[in-house]
């Protein structure tokens, strides 16, 4: 019997950076689905993830918009935002997240964090 695979949701509209997620993640042992839209993701449905990690700055429904949805949807969910901006200044937006990472990201420190939030949820944890 084999343990299953953590499922890790992206969300991203830059088509290249959810490629080489998919690939860093997959490479570390991860399910990753990828999304280039917060609506995509909703149409496709939360259940059986395990974490998301999703830009800010989205077209339509944004990285906040989408973090609160889940949240209420899902509250034990880590949720992990992506920025090539300076978004979260306002301290009070950035509540209810996981993490932040600032694009470029190091890739080894988002596998770690990645592995501390799943390890978090299967030890029953809140992160």
């Amino acid at each position: 019997m084999s343990k299953r695979r953590p499922i890790v949701a992206v969300v991203d509209d830059d088509p290249r950076l959810l490629e080489s997620l998919e690939d860093l993640l997959e490479s570390a042992g991860y399910v990753a689905r990828s999304f280039s839209s917060a609506e995509s993701l909703l149409v496709s449905g939360l259940s059986g993830l395990d974490v998301l990690i999703t830009d800010i700055g989205l077209p339509g429904m944004d990285g906040f918009e989408l973090r609160d949805l889940v949240k209420k949807a899902r509250p034990e969910l880590p949720v992990f935002l992506i920025t090539g901006r300076h978004e979260i200044v306002d301290q009070r937006r950035a509540q209810g997240i996981s993490g932040c990472f600032r694009k470029p990201f190091d890739a080894k420190v988002l596998l770690a964090t990645v592995s501390d939030a799943v390890r978090d949820r299967e030890n029953g944890g809140a992160s």
